[in-house]
């Protein structure tokens, strides 16, 4: 019997942990050191465009990692990241900063169409020097026209912190989500075949 692939994940979302370990992946988290200041790699430049905002915000988060696996003398595997951004045309909405953000974000994405943009990144270390591999997944995601009421209780039950876009498609964003197109996976955190694609490239496929 083939042993299931290992990598490290370069992430904190328990979402992309989960996934990767349905696919038969097995992870070890590579989480930042106390004094590494990964969210300010979240932060947008003027007139960026959302693709190349979450293409170059992944990269650098790679190349953070791999960083940190050289400094850490770890045994040698394939690092894995990943980030996930909605746009509303051109407009990036993040992470929301607080409760109020999370609601004025929900407010914007109600009753109309939006991008959700996740790209998958992994790298590994030859030597002296890094080889990569990126892909990107958009996909559209239609809201339900929202109440106020119904944003305040959303926000209230905490579930839209840390989520790009105030919103988590697994949970009880879904019940407001009649018309999705592209990836359920993208959408969530982490895109299945491009996932696979860049594992692939990278010596480690998965099926």
């Amino acid at each position: 019997m083939t042993p299931s692939p290992m990598l490290y994940l370069a992430s904190q979302s328990p979402r992309r942990l989960q996934l990767l370990e349905q696919w038969g992946v097995r992870c070890e988290l590579l989480l930042p050191d106390a004094d590494e200041d990964v969210e300010s790699l979240e932060d947008v430049s003027p007139g960026e465009a959302p693709a190349t905002y979450v293409q170059r915000v992944t990269a650098l988060k790679l190349q953070a990692a791999l960083l940190r696996l050289r400094r850490r003398g770890l045994a040698p595997a394939p690092v894995l990241c990943a980030d996930t951004t909605v746009a509303l045309g051109r407009r990036i909405l993040g992470k929301p900063k607080d409760a109020a953000d999370a609601r004025a974000m929900l407010t914007e994405l109600s009753g109309r169409e939006h991008r959700v943009l996740t790209a998958v990144a992994v790298g590994k270390l030859v030597g002296r020097r890094t080889r990569s591999w990126m892909a990107l997944s958009v996909s559209r995601v239609r809201f339900d026209p929202l109440s106020a009421a119904q944003i305040r209780r959303y926000v209230a039950s905490g579930e839209p912190m840390g989520k790009a876009g105030a919103y988590a498609i697994q949970g009880q964003a879904a019940l407001w989500a009649p018309r999705m197109v592209g990836s359920y996976s993208g959408i969530m955190g982490l895109p299945a075949s491009e996932t696979a694609q860049v594992l692939a490239s990278a010596g480690l496929p998965l099926f």
